[in-house]
């Protein structure tokens, strides 16, 4: 079926695919990696792949890439794009993705919209701010705007904390004026953070995170010796004493990362999701009890192995665990030095803490080789 595919595409994109293929050729030692560890039209491809895709608003390359292939993570080993088109790793609606072949494997290539999208009755620009997204972002900005990791809790000690509000109120919300003790650097929007979850590795006990909550905003009016004065500009609980105030983190969210799977072997578990709920399911964020140092990256797919089931020897009564069975995939968007968060993208079957985490590879051993 592939091979039939295959000599459709070589009938119908001749002269496209050598001009693609002599471009990343001599792009040297990366073209010729890509074209060496890509995929074959027996493994990888999606049977049903089509020969050319127009991308419309809505999509994500999470999207296209499962339009195309089985696995979406292998997107860059068929990825071939003309480097003499501007920025060729941002897709626009309107542009269209092709299948063709190069040197005997399966290529993606990109050809270049008119940057216009017909919407009756009338005709629309779409700007660059509207290149499509990875996968679904906002559900992520949400979070890390509410969301903040400390690797090194005894720094807490050294950050302002509030120490009590107008009219000895322990507790308040917008409009009010708060006092905090310490050192607030800056004159601008200070944040209120509440100690959340301790995030430790399962396995060593080592203490992995720990997790800060967001419950407000204000605006620093003035600092006398040791107090500073806030003004509650923004709530989401109501602030109460000993509530950590720190400046504002500006975080910019990579938006143009690939899925990919990691460059090395990476074992770990789900260790927690924000929230609290029991089962965890897609477009979901968790915390995983890898990071940085472990070579994790933004764009970077872990396959999720669910747990087997504890059961009970019929005959000597001792508690077995069954083997466990891949049942999603977690793309992690914000890795710290040694845990991470991750979006889950795919679940088969509902997941929990403690499931397993693992490099893609293991699964698809020689399909990937």
């Amino acid at each position: 079926m592939k091979h039939m595919k295959e000599g459709k595409v070589r009938r119908r994109w001749p002269g496209r695919a050598a001009l693609v293929l002599g471009v990343a050729l001599a792009l040297g030692g990366l073209a010729g990696k890509a074209l060496a560890q890509g995929l074959s039209w027996d493994d990888g491809l999606r049977g049903d792949a089509p020969d050319r895709y127009t991308v419309v608003r809505g999509d994500t390359l999470w999207d296209i890439s499962g339009r195309f292939l089985q696995h979406p993570w292998q997107w860059p080993e068929v990825w071939q794009v003309n480097p003499q088109i501007r920025n060729p790793h941002l897709i626009y609606p309107g542009d269209v993705i092709y299948l063709y072949d190069c040197n005997g494997r399966p290529c993606l290539g990109l050809e270049r919209g008119q940057g216009q999208v017909r919407l009756s009755p009338e005709m629309r620009t779409i700007p660059h701010r509207e290149a499509i997204e990875p996968i679904p972002l906002e559900a992520i900005r949400h979070f890390l705007r509410d969301h903040r990791i400390v690797d090194d809790p005894d720094a807490l000690d050294e950050l302002a904390y509030v120490i009590g509000g107008d009219d000895r109120r322990l507790m308040s919300g917008v409009g009010d004026r708060l006092y905090a003790r310490g050192e607030v650097e800056g004159s601008g929007r200070v944040g209120f953070y509440r100690v959340g979850e301790r995030f430790m590795d399962p396995a060593s006990g080592e203490l992995l995170g720990l997790e800060l909550e967001s419950v407000g905003q204000a605006r620093r009016e003035r600092q006398e010796e040791e107090i500073v004065v806030l003004e509650v500009t923004s709530s989401r609980q109501e602030v109460r004493n000993n509530d950590i105030v720190l400046p504002l983190e500006v975080r910019d969210l990579v938006t143009e990362f690939t899925p990919r799977a990691p460059e090395r072997e990476v074992e770990g578990t789900i260790l927690a999701v924000p929230g609290g709920v029991q089962f965890i399911g897609r477009l979901q964020v968790v915390a995983l009890d890898r990071g940085r140092r472990d070579g994790l990256e933004p764009g970077h797919v872990l396959m999720v192995e669910q747990r087997g089931e504890l059961v009970s020897d019929p005959r000597t009564g001792e508690s077995l665990r069954l083997p466990g069975e891949d049942a999603g995939l977690v793309m992690v968007f914000q890795p710290y030095e040694k845990m991470s968060y991750g979006l889950v993208m795919k679940a088969s079957r509902s997941l929990s803490v403690g499931d397993r985490v693992h490099s893609p590879e293991r699964a698809l051993g020689a399909a990937l080789r």
